[in-house]
């Protein structure tokens, strides 16, 4: 039979990463104190990390990371026109080819 997962409560997980957070300890070892998974005890920090930087900023992004996704945005436009563009140019090449070698085998 499978084992059934166990499931813990939010203030467990909390005091779990307050544990890992606080004391600095790796957390292999506080989920090997604690008697759970140490993935699942390193996924949960996680969660938490994360929501502590989306609460930091407020969700919001910094002028600086604004100003740099519009560029990478205008890049990609700029590279998906150029790639467009080449890809027309390949295709004409092709057919080029094709017609050159049709007339050079004399069909």
């Amino acid at each position: 039979m499978g084992e059934t997962r166990r499931r813990f409560d939010p203030e467990f997980r909390a005091g779990a990463v307050r544990i890992v957070r606080e004391t600095g300890k790796p957390i292999a070892q506080v989920a090997k104190d604690l008697g759970i998974n140490a993935g699942t005890l390193a996924n949960w920090v996680q969660m938490d990390r994360l929501a502590r930087e989306q609460d930091t900023n407020g969700g919001e992004l910094a002028e600086s990371e604004r100003e740099e996704l519009a560029r990478l945005r205008r890049q990609r436009t700029e590279w998906a026109k150029e790639r467009a563009e080449l890809e027309m140019e390949r295709d004409v090449l092709k057919r080029s080819v094709v017609l050159w070698v049709r007339e050079a085998m004399g069909r």
